[in-house]
């Protein structure tokens, strides 16, 4: 006999209207509460999950998902939760974007995998081919493909050191580039990200980053000048294969650099040979109101790392930059199993297409402007609310202590639970963890996105 959990999930699911002729799940874009969080359902999966998965693999919620769609995911217990995270910024399409259905299931049935290293798929080049024409730029580009976030960024960093013949890898305060021993090196915060992981690779040096919010004042320029003064000292021009940022940084808070800031180190690079690389796998494809974040001041990275919401929840990244950096790695030097997976290649395409299509960039700057007024709305009313800061649908607010710019952790974490109680996702983020970020599905209407806002605020209080 099947265990409870099983029969409660699937009675859940049997409640949910199904589309005419399609069959598909529809789920009413609205909030439902129909027990406390957690309700029993999820209750007794999470002492499931205890007792079969490792404790270093936590969760935010207390909620088991088994459906989701538009601005709703819908949990174990029937409790329709609305959606501020996107699952981290990869759900950007919507959980369950039409064209990104149709698309998979096109491709499960033609076949699921042959290593395109052995017997290579169109897929794999069609979305080669649309990554080097909507990256920034207009040069002549190469894309390899690849599972995650940290993959792409790992690999831009090993086709810079190709490319130059040199070691020296430069990244920033605050930065978040994954979980492999490389990116944990590049990235910035420890816990819960570094401890007990050491030693990391070497040759990774660190440079203060431009926060506007904590930078007394500091134009882009300026905070350029001080960053690239440390790099000289502590590196060498000479030495540096690659400089890697984050346009808006994703982990380390939603900082985004003054005006002027990324220009200085992408021409740095220029004039000392080494690679810009721009980490776009949180900021890219729509999600700050342009194509990739980097447009928005004209930055032409040299490499590009992408993944998240490149696929519409599928596990795909890529880096795409100059064609003779990318070409300069040995034929076999790049690569993987089950990089550019072909139900992942599908899934790209897709959701590619209902970017474009759905007019999905505008859309972003419409949900920036919702957010930032409801947010500027009780800034004015409380001196807790410190910094908002972020574009399109990547929007942050740094919380303090009263009448000071000391960060209130325990405060993000709180509101963010009460959040959580009453039926909204929302996630935390920041080297110092007083972030709350808000990263919607672009298809969230203005209805649902007004009253997670709405909630958030009220936990303020």
């Amino acid at each position: 006999m099947p265990p409870r959990h099983a029969i409660g999930a699937r009675q859940v699911l049997d409640s949910i209207d199904r589309r005419p002729k399609t069959g598909r799940m529809t789920i009413e874009q609205r909030r439902i509460l129909r027990t406390a969080i957690p309700g029993p359902v999820s209750a007794e999966l999470m002492a499931r999950k205890q007792g079969a998965v490792a404790a270093g693999v936590g969760t935010t919620l207390p909620v088991f998902a088994v459906g989701a769609d538009g601005g709703v995911v819908l949990d174990a217990d029937g409790n329709q939760l609305i959606d501020l995270g996107s699952g981290i910024a990869v759900t950007t399409v919507g959980a369950r974007a039409p064209r990104v259905v149709d698309a998979v299931r096109a491709q499960l049935d033609a076949f699921t995998h042959t290593c395109f290293m052995i017997t290579p798929y169109e897929g794999y080049v069609a979305v080669a081919e649309a990554l080097n024409r909507l990256t920034p730029g207009d040069h002549e580009k190469r894309t390899a493909l690849f599972n995650s976030g940290a993959e792409a960024v790992e690999n831009a960093v090993k086709i810079a050191r190709t490319y130059t013949g040199r070691q020296a890898v430069v990244v920033f305060d605050h930065a978040y580039h994954g979980r492999t021993n490389l990116t944990l090196a590049m990235t910035a915060k420890n816990q819960p990200y570094k401890k007990g992981f050491g030693p990391f690779a070497a040759e990774v040096y660190r440079a203060p980053v431009s926060y506007p919010y904590r930078d007394g004042g500091l134009s882009g320029a300026e905070a350029a000048a001080r960053a690239l003064d440390v790099i000289e000292k502590q590196v060498g021009g000479s030495e540096v294969a690659a400089v890697v940022i984050e346009p808006i940084q994703g982990e380390g808070g939603f900082v985004e650099p003054a005006p002027g800031f990324l220009p200085a180190l992408a021409e740095w690079c220029r004039a000392n040979g080494a690679v810009f690389v721009a980490d776009e796998v949180q900021s890219g494809f729509a999600r700050t109101g342009d194509l990739f974040a980097c447009d928005r001041e004209g930055v032409v990275p040299d490499l590009v790392a992408t993944a998240k919401g490149i696929a519409g929840g599928l596990p795909l990244s890529a880096v795409t930059g100059r064609a003779e950096i990318m070409d300069a790695p040995q034929v076999g030097g790049l690569g993987g199993t089950y990089g550019g997976n072909p139900l992942a290649c599908a899934a790209a395409l897709a959701a590619i297409e209902t970017i474009e299509a759905d007019g999905l960039v505008e859309r972003a700057r419409r949900i920036e402007e919702l957010i930032k007024s409801r947010l500027q709305k009780a800034q004015a009313e409380d001196d807790r609310i410190g910094d908002i800061r972020g574009r399109g649908g990547m929007i942050a607010v740094e919380l303090v202590q009263p009448g000071t710019a000391v960060p209130a952790p325990e405060l993000a974490k709180a509101v963010a639970t009460a959040a959580h109680q009453q039926g909204v996702i929302v996630l935390t983020c920041g080297t110092y963890g007083n972030v709350l970020r808000f990263l919607p599905p672009l298809t969230i209407s203005d209805e649902l996105l007004i009253e997670a806002l709405d909630i958030v605020v009220g936990g303020l209080a």
